[in-house]
């Protein structure tokens, strides 16, 4: 087991990435509020994404301490506090799932995209993605976890020591979970935004062709949209980054128990999966214009002039 030191040290990163995660996912959320312009379906996607990301900082991560054998709570408690994470990492990946299949439709039916994709039919969309997220995270809570194993060690005790894997079960995790929840939802995801990139290669190469002005109105946008994408598939890249490893790693203990993973390693498998979520207010910020203007606006608008009122008031 891993000392008091480097468990302090875990302890303190996660807490400094559960502030990351709340403070820049707040900014996407605001930014996608406050302009009209942010008002389609790709955006609303995005803001389903950054409020999953802001619960993993403000929800997640006080959890996923508390689940670190602290505290000793009723078996179905502890069972119930496990499934809000899987709930959360289950919408990150159906909100990355959405986002593809908007950007494949953008681009393969351009002319009936704004017809089919409305705002409205958007923030349904979004509704349908946390209500499937709830019912795949919460499915442990309906049988499948370790009660029976648990139940034989508990003797006369309701109440366990709390961890995740004390409760959820590793079949569950590997089998439904890994591959079932997130590895095929990856897959489909890798396709369409392959997909994508080949009909944009295709379209732009044929306006090279055909078209006498080198920036025609048609060869903006299909530049416009190759750069947006890129910057979604970036998102979707080092979401399977940062999981991959822990999911990697539920697959190796299933395979030669609990030993076959050192705890460290785990630890900081945990931590990246965590860091997921504090990093792509960044990745806006870096590569998506809209937001970056968005944020400066924020910072100008609400921060630069509360700190003026602020001075104004003390002179």
């Amino acid at each position: 087991l891993p000392n008091s030191n480097s468990v302090a040290m875990n302890q303190t990163t996660d807490l400094v990435i559960a502030m990351a995660c709340c403070l820049g996912n707040v900014l996407v959320v605001w930014a996608v509020c406050l302009r009209r312009t942010f008002r389609q379906p790709t955006f609303c996607f995005v803001a389903s994404l950054a409020v999953a990301d802001f619960l993993v900082g403000a929800v997640a991560v006080p959890l996923a301490v508390l689940v670190d054998g602290w505290v000793e709570i009723p078996f179905q408690a502890c069972l119930a506090v496990s499934c809000v994470v899987l709930v959360l990492t289950q919408a990150s990946v159906l909100s990355l799932l959405a986002i593809a299949v908007d950007r494949y439709l953008r681009v393969s039916i351009p002319l009936r995209y704004k017809e089919i994709a409305t705002e409205q039919r958007s923030w349904i969309a979004v509704v349908l993605c946390w209500l499937i997220s709830c019912l795949l995270g919460f499915t442990p809570l309906f049988g499948w976890h370790n009660g029976d194993s648990q139940s034989s060690l508990l003797h006369n005790s309701s109440h366990i020591n709390c961890t995740f894997l004390a409760v959820i079960s590793l079949p569950y995790m590997v089998y439904f979970n890994y591959l079932g929840c997130i590895l095929l939802p990856l897959a489909a995801m890798t396709l369409l935004y392959a997909l994508v990139f080949y009909s944009l290669h295709k379209r732009l190469r044929r306006e090279d062709q055909t078209s006498a002005h080198a920036e025609s109105k048609l060869r903006a946008f299909l530049i416009k949209e190759k750069r947006l994408a890129c910057s979604l598939a970036l998102v979707l890249l080092l979401f399977a980054a940062c999981w991959m490893p822990l999911h990697l790693m539920n697959c190796v203990l299933l395979s030669t128990g609990h030993q076959g993973v050192p705890q460290t390693a785990f630890y900081a498998g945990i931590l990246l999966s965590h860091a997921n979520s504090a990093v792509n207010p960044v990745v806006y910020a870096l590569r998506i214009a809209k937001i970056r203007e968005a944020y400066l606006e924020i910072w100008r608008r609400y921060v630069l002039s509360l700190k003026k009122n602020s001075q104004l008031k003390c002179i």
